[in-house]
């Protein structure tokens, strides 16, 4: 070897999976200051200090899964070792979270310039992976903020819960305001998102160079109809469990909230809309609608690997309760068809860790009215796409689009979601021939639970590099916590 090798590591003998691409290249990788350097069939030995035989395993981009919740029901800093390492495991480096003032998360109202140091103060340390925030602008005042957040933080995404003015996180509440920890004057409704809106326009307007990058998300549920079928439901004693949850938030919600929130950024011009773990076959032939109806919204259409991997049915029940709900199978297959059909732009966990002892009511565990909603899943992410896509004739390239370079691109990641020269050395690789059964005592999340147990997934995450750097080797995860805090458009 030369007295100065031209590359840190090199990584031999990869079957390299890159989005926008068709075909599936045996390469080596060469890394240089946690950059691919040089990406050939052949890259000699001498040139580097470090070899790593990838031994013809698929190589994909680092996952960005794109929609999680860090320190939504355990203490952040806690919350953000335990599950970065869960998304090690599962081949994600790039985690993006949402968070927002009120109950749960940090248990503060409040301004966002006062918030959020701290938020990024507990996370600093402390993950594993990369990572970034969704921030939700809760208050009135906090839609002025918005471009301070930007200035200072290098966020540029945001994100309405549509459902929260008049229903709870966890089913029927009167108590919003309090939740929410905004002052009674305040309202969280249809004209706040507006409101929300026309100041993300403005941002876009005074940040032309980045306006690709800004964007809006909502979780679209209308709480009149939540409340009223939630009601109906809980009265039918014929239905438990997850078919009670599905129908007391019924589909149609799902299409009416997106059928509004479409309209409002027509509106206000707010141009990019993320339409969040869209559940139905409802929800996703209104989000289809509005694109028609607006064509000049840049809209995306996010589904998770939840909704794309569970059905009522599940055997696990009441662990598998989220927002919005596990649907009947023909919901789950009409997913898959959308997926297939490019009508879906990516797929996220949506994961948040809540323990078991959380989770359930310990006197009445089967009852969903008592659980609380979410669970993580993001070291199921890849693999349960992987498992289930290859099933259907989902081609390699198409998976690496949808969890690594289309919310890349989205969320401003410009140095993510793809093995080319230049970008960070983020890379998974995977057994396409290993058939495992998911057992939640085999992951890093202090969950202790997972309603995907039992669930048989063909494609395991061998090893996890996050710039270079081997960070999970056979499901154990390396080192000290080594990810950073990624400011957008980055």
């Amino acid at each position: 070897m030369s007295e100065s090798p031209v590359f840190d590591k090199v990584i031999k003998n990869v079957r390299v999976v890159r989005p926008n691409q068709q075909s599936v290249d045996l390469l080596d990788l060469g890394i240089k200051d946690g950059k691919f350097a040089e990406i050939s069939p052949e890259i000699s030995p001498d040139q580097t200090k470090d070899v790593f035989d990838a031994k013809n395993l698929l190589g994909f981009p680092g996952v960005v899964d794109a929609h999680m919740h860090i320190g939504i029901y355990q203490p952040l800093d806690q919350d953000a070792v335990t599950e970065s390492k869960a998304a090690a495991m599962g081949g994600v480096t790039t985690s993006l979270n949402y968070i927002r003032t009120g109950q749960y998360y940090l248990n503060k109202g409040g301004f966002y310039r006062d918030f959020f140091p701290e938020v990024l103060a507990l996370s600093e340390g402390n993950f594993f992976i990369d990572y970034s925030y969704h921030i939700a602008p809760i208050s009135s005042k906090h839609i002025d903020e918005m471009q301070l957040l930007f200035d200072e933080y290098g966020v540029s995404s945001f994100k309405i819960f549509m459902f929260y003015g008049g229903y709870g996180l966890h089913g029927l509440s009167d108590q919003q305001n309090l939740f929410l920890m905004i002052n009674k004057e305040e309202r969280y409704d249809v004209a706040h998102f507006e409101f929300i809106m026309r100041g993300l326009t403005r941002m876009m307007e005074q940040y032309p160079e980045a306006r690709d990058y800004i964007s809006l998300s909502l979780h679209c549920e209308i709480a009149e109809i939540l409340n009223a079928y939630t009601k109906i439901v809980e009265r039918d004693s014929q239905l438990t469990g997850l078919h009670a949850y599905s129908a007391a938030r019924p589909p149609h919600s799902e299409g009416l909230a997106i059928c509004i929130a479409s309209y409002l950024a027509h509106e206000t011009n707010c141009l990019n809309i993320n339409l969040l773990h869209l559940s139905s076959q409802k929800a996703i032939a209104a989000a289809l609608t509005m694109q028609t109806a607006f064509p000049h919204i840049n809209f995306r259409r996010e589904v998770t690997v939840g909704h794309l991997l569970l059905d009522v049915d599940t055997p696990n029940g009441t662990w598998a309760k989220v927002n919005p709900p596990i649907r009947p199978r023909a919901d789950v297959e009409y997913l898959w068809q959308a997926v297939l059909n490019r009508q879906v732009d990516w797929i996220v966990s949506d994961h948040a860790c809540c323990s078991a002892e959380q989770k359930v009511s310990a006197k009445n565990p089967n009852n969903i009215w008592l659980a609380k909603s979410g669970f993580g899943g993001t070291e199921y992410l890849l693999s349960g796409v992987f498992s289930e896509g290859s099933k259907r004739g989902m081609s390699y390239n198409h998976m690496a689009e949808l969890l690594c370079w289309n919310p890349a691109q989205r969320f401003g990641l410009l140095e993510k979601g793809d093995i080319a020269v230049g970008y960070d050395a983020d890379l998974v690789l995977l057994d396409p021939n290993e058939t495992f059964v998911v057992r939640a005592v085999e992951s890093e999340s202090q969950q202790g639970y997972t309603p995907f147990e039992g669930v048989e997934l063909t494609g395991r995450v061998k090893s996890t590099f996050l710039r270079g750097n081997l960070i999970c080797d056979k499901g154990q995860v390396l080192g000290s916590p080594s990810g950073r805090y990624l400011k957008r458009p980055y």
